[in-house]
């Protein structure tokens, strides 16, 4: 090796160590610039809680999302300034006076009647398909048996859901007060 070509193969070193400090002091600086976050229970912090059980984290950077604030609804009164509402106020902007409650009861109840009728009705149509656990069996059944107690299988499911509707329209329609039968409301 000659001289000339020493001295470029030690410049070309220093350059690379010197390129290699460089980016190791960035990284360092980088890593200092970041704060150090802490956990104290459910709360993330830059300053740790002095009485708490507070860990600093390691690893990626943490995100925190802030959740959203209720707003509360704010009322102008005549002379321009704004008053917040009183609890009693937005409690009885809710209330609803008896009679509208029982024209709403009644409306339920037709309702549910109209759908629990519908609903046996449909119970009824699906007892009668079932048999007593024995289908008829279709024409393409008859050589295909896997076709048949899927068939069997559908209509148990179906047969069950029915039941379940059934007994769920009931149980609402007993949780309506009772108006007496061929009233209207007032």
């Amino acid at each position: 090796m000659t001289c000339i070509a020493l001295r470029r193969w030690l410049l070309r070193c220093v350059s690379l160590r010197l390129g290699f400090v460089v980016a190791l002091c960035a990284v360092q600086v980088a890593l200092a610039e970041s704060p150090r976050v802490f956990r104290c229970g459910n709360v993330y912090t830059n300053q740790p809680i002095p009485h708490q059980n507070c860990k600093p984290l390691t690893g990626g950077n943490v995100t925190v999302i802030e959740g959203t604030q209720v707003q509360t609804s704010v009322t102008p009164t005549a002379i321009g300034s704004t008053v917040a509402p009183s609890t009693t106020a937005t409690a009885s902007a809710y209330k609803v006076e008896s009679q509208a409650q029982r024209q709403r009861d009644v409306q339920a109840s037709v309702l549910l009647q109209t759908e629990l009728q519908k609903a046996q009705a449909r119970h009824a149509e699906l007892l009668r398909l079932w048999n007593n656990g024995e289908p008829e069996r279709q024409a393409d059944e008859q050589r295909q048996p896997q076709k048949y107690q899927e068939r069997v299988t559908q209509l148990r499911i179906a047969l069950q859901r029915s039941e379940a509707d059934v007994a769920g329209l009931q149980r609402e329609l007993a949780r309506l007060p009772v108006t007496p039968v061929g009233t209207t409301p007032p």
